[in-house]
């Protein structure tokens, strides 16, 4: 609706939502989770240093990260994304047909490569062993990164990552259980990078999308 009022269209949700009754377009439900947490491990566990705090001040603070997966003809592919608070952007993702610590590292090497934080930045995640391992844990310590991590039993803690999945899966409309795991790895890059960060107007930034909101916020 927003998207339609800044195309200069005068537009409600209640038009909206009767237009599409006629249209006979319907919302898509949410589906059951498939667990991509495993907490059950020998690894050591960080404290929640965020504490709900879900907006920064300037960019490169605090950056959460999630583990998500979708179905595909060739079987599962899972998505982990790094999104920077400052202004929900998807800094860094990877996509795997495995849930790997590799999965999580390619992300934070994106992420890091292309953001190139100070030293400080606070790394928030759930327990999954992915981000509790001794790999992933050194090289957080060798960019300067600390970490942080959900209460147990907490998905709350990490709310702004599990929206973005909600999102991603219920705007990407095409069934990627019929397609190619690589078709799906390109439709989900190309919504990440063309559409989410780029396009998308988000009510948390004032209805820019991140890319247009960083970019405001450094010339204003």
């Amino acid at each position: 609706m927003h998207q339609l009022q800044k195309n200069g269209l005068a537009i409600g949700r209640y038009r909206v939502r009767r237009l599409m009754r006629i249209a006979e377009i319907r919302m898509r439900k949410r589906k059951r989770f498939r667990i991509t947490t495993r907490s059950n491990h020998q690894y050591p566990v960080s404290p929640n240093l965020i504490q709900g705090t879900f907006r920064t001040e300037k960019p490169n603070l605090i950056w959460v990260s999630d583990i998500t997966y979708v179905r595909t003809m060739d079987g599962w592919l899972y998505l982990a994304i790094i999104m920077d608070l400052y202004s929900h952007k998807i800094v860094g993702w990877a996509l795997d047909s495995t849930m790997a610590v590799s999965l999580v590292r390619k992300a934070l090497h994106m992420a890091i490569g292309r953001r190139k934080p100070e030293p400080g930045l606070i790394h928030h995640s759930d327990r999954g062993s992915q981000y509790a391992s001794t790999e992933y844990r050194h090289l957080l310590q060798q960019n300067g990164i600390v970490s942080s991590m959900s209460r147990s039993g907490h998905c709350l803690d990490n709310a702004v990552a599990e929206r973005f999945f909600r999102t991603l899966k219920t705007e990407c409309l095409l069934n990627w259980r019929t397609m190619p795991a690589e078709d799906v790895k390109h439709d989900i890059v190309d919504y990440i990078e063309m559409f989410y960060n780029s396009d998308r107007l988000h009510s948390f930034t004032g209805y820019c999308s991140p890319n247009e909101f960083e970019k405001l916020m450094v010339y204003s």
